[in-house]
């Protein structure tokens, strides 16, 4: 019986999935405003390494070159600085992978060993350090193509070279509006975000109000990576930067606020709405009085460090562990198979495996863009065909790269089937290495069904390596968050929030809370079973979401204070028994989380937090709260 509720499940799932991306395959969402910007520079990273090359009498190294112009699609949105040191990485890494791929070229056991080590290298680095879209998979693609592209002029240390001077091409490209706009990047997503938070304040008691709410943790998340954790050089006082953070941080403390009403079921005031604009409207053109003397030393946590992300990615349980391991099996299936089948250019089956999974997307999205890559490469291999038999050389065949890259990026974020149609005709030339092909037909038809086995093996995958089940990762991480706040509670106790030992148990609470809210996004996007689990989870979510914000937000109030005005405030919040009091507290909401023990009966908390674990309490319970001092 249980085999076949599982396979009725599965083909519940399966239905559903397939519904979904029906739906989705042909509908075009909203242009991003000043795409064209970012597109038009891909356009010119791609084309003119190719032009470059022709000019120099060799076109297949400007081809090599032009795999370096895949530079120009990481570090959007980043502050230039942190940008600066991404692009120049990506550059190096990109001509890296192609000179492994050409040393190993020609040994199927080295290739394959060398790509699925390579995918999983990479899918670890780009997930932990969040280097944003097209994420690993370029890296992937630049050692897999090197296996098979036909540069047989041209040494590894050569092409190595190549690839990396198409790199540093972009890399000036991309850095050019840092002469113009040096802190656009910051004041985009502080605004981005005020924008979020706005939107869930009109939309909070509505049927929009998870989604906005969502959308807005997401981009308040993002700006404060572009605030702090993206941030190099230590802020100036009275600078644009602080003064940005200063604004987003009042931005963060309101969406608490709001979320913490609407979990209670009260109605915002309609001053929240004009304020939240305000504020964006200030991170637009932030003055120079916007913050007070002495703020400039209240520096939020943001998102943990880049040591810290690249261990907590390989840590006992994580997702991001989950998704390095299903990329490394199938790089080593997908090239196996290629191998034994002796495939001309198996590293199609490799490129299309990885990229459905090295996102760490939940199933039913990947389900989605496995179907999109799948009938977009389809398609695209008429637009491709129609490259092959024109054949174009020299300036067409730059203006054809640059052409095919420009829509690609106007198109990626809008619709990603229509995209992989240019895609296909894009990768189909670069791979071509500018040569015409004696089998036109049958190239083209083989990368069809690469492209379709390469999905498939990533599904397969998928299955065998699934997610957590959200009736366990939720609790857990729901435990994980309030004994990050319990070892927070003692630094603010003592006044004492700016130590070695409190800012880690600070970045500790806030990655527990960054974590949390991935856990319940992942479930709800998984199967129905668990997206019903995290429906029902929610309210506790919420309500230590808010308990967390409200910690961090109290430490961030010790702080401005500074010596010894921080100790006189924490002994008036806590008194001589509420860090005991509180503690405890937390000891018994974390015995209740995974739902076996009895609802706990509270003692008296402090007022600081008081409302807040009330709250969890509450949620956790789906009763009135109880205290000790309850009449």
């Amino acid at each position: 019986m249980h085999g076949g509720a599982g396979k009725n499940r599965f083909m519940t799932e399966a239905s559903y999935s397939l519904r979904a991306t029906a739906r989705q395959l042909f509908q075009l969402r909203p242009a991003t405003p000043g795409r064209w910007r970012t597109a038009l520079r891909s356009a010119v990273c791609m084309g003119m390494p190719i032009f470059v090359g022709w000019m120099a009498g060799d076109t297949p190294a400007g081809l090599m070159a032009a795999i370096g112009g895949f530079t120009s699609m990481y570090g959007g949105g980043r502050p230039y600085l942190s940008r600066a040191r991404l692009l120049a990485v990506v550059a190096l890494m990109l001509g890296a992978a192609l000179s492994v791929g050409l040393l190993v070229g020609g040994h199927p056991a080295l290739v394959v060993l060398s790509v699925a080590l390579t995918a999983m290298l990479a899918t670890w680095l780009s997930n932990a350090l969040q280097i944003g879209a097209p994420g690993a998979y370029m890296f992937v693609l630049a050692i897999a193509t090197g296996t098979a592209l036909p540069a047989e002029h041209l040494s590894w240390q050569h092409a190595g070279a190549l690839v990396f001077a198409g790199g540093a091409f972009s890399w000036l490209v991309h850095m050019s509006g840092a002469l113009f706009r040096p802190r656009s990047p910051e004041k985009n997503a502080v605004v981005a975000a005020a924008d979020a938070v706005a939107d869930y304040l009109a939309a909070a008691g509505s049927e929009e109000s998870s989604r906005t709410r969502r959308q807005a943790a997401f981009a308040l998340h993002q700006a404060w990576a572009a605030l702090v954790s993206q941030q190099p050089l230590p802020a100036r006082p009275g600078s644009v930067l602080v003064r940005l953070r200063e604004i987003n941080r009042e931005l963060h403390l309101r969406f608490a606020d709001a979320m913490a009403k609407e979990i209670r079921g009260q109605a915002l005031p309609d001053a929240w709405l004009d304020e939240v604009r305000a504020m964006g409207e200030r991170a637009r053109n932030p003055g120079r009085d916007e913050v007070p003397d002495g703020d400039s030393s209240v520096v939020p946590l943001g998102h943990p460090g880049a040591l810290a992300a690249i261990v907590d990615a390989l840590q006992p349980g994580a997702h991001p562990r989950r998704v390095i391991v299903r990329v490394g099996v199938a790089a080593v299936v997908a090239g196996g198979l290629g191998t034994i089948f002796q495939l001309d250019r198996a590293y199609w089956v490799v490129a299309a495996a990885v990229l459905m999974l090295h996102q760490g997307l939940d199933w039913q999205r990947m389900f989605q863009r496995s179907i999109e890559r799948t009938v977009g490469t389809w398609v695209g291999l008429l637009v491709a065909g129609l490259v092959v038999v024109l054949h174009p050389q020299g300036p067409w065949l730059a203006l054809t790269v640059a052409a095919l890259q420009f829509t690609i990026q106007m198109l990626v974020w809008r619709n990603y089937a229509i995209a992989v149609v240019f895609i296909t005709g894009l990768a189909m030339t670069i791979a071509s290495g500018g040569q015409a092909l004696d089998d036109p037909a049958g190239y083209l038809i083989a990368r069809g069904v690469d492209t379709l086995a390469g999905c498939v093996i990533a599904l397969l995958v998928y299955r065998l390596v699934p997610p957590r089940a959200a009736r366990a990762a939720l609790p857990d991480q729901l435990a994980i968050t309030l004994r990050a706040v319990a070892a927070t509670v003692p630094f603010i106790a003592a006044g004492e929030v700016t130590t070695p030992a409190a800012k880690d148990a600070r970045r500790h609470l806030l990655r527990s809370t960054f974590t949390l809210k991935e856990t319940y996004d992942m479930a709800v996007a998984s199967s129905r079973r668990q997206r019903l689990s995290a429906d029902r989870a929610w309210p506790a979510i919420a309500a230590t979401e808010r308990l967390a914000y409200r910690t961090l937000s109290v430490c961030w109030s010790l702080q401005r204070l500074g010596k010894p005005a921080s100790l006189q405030s924490a002994q008036s919040m806590f008194g001589a028994t509420g860090e005991h009091d509180l503690q405890s507290a937390l000891e018994l909401l974390v015995a209740a989380t995974h739902g076996n023990e009895p609802c706990p009966v509270l003692p008296p908390l402090p007022a600081v937090l008081e409302a807040e674990v009330l709250d969890v309490r509450e949620c956790l319970c789906g009763e009135a709260t109880v205290t000790a001092n309850a009449g």
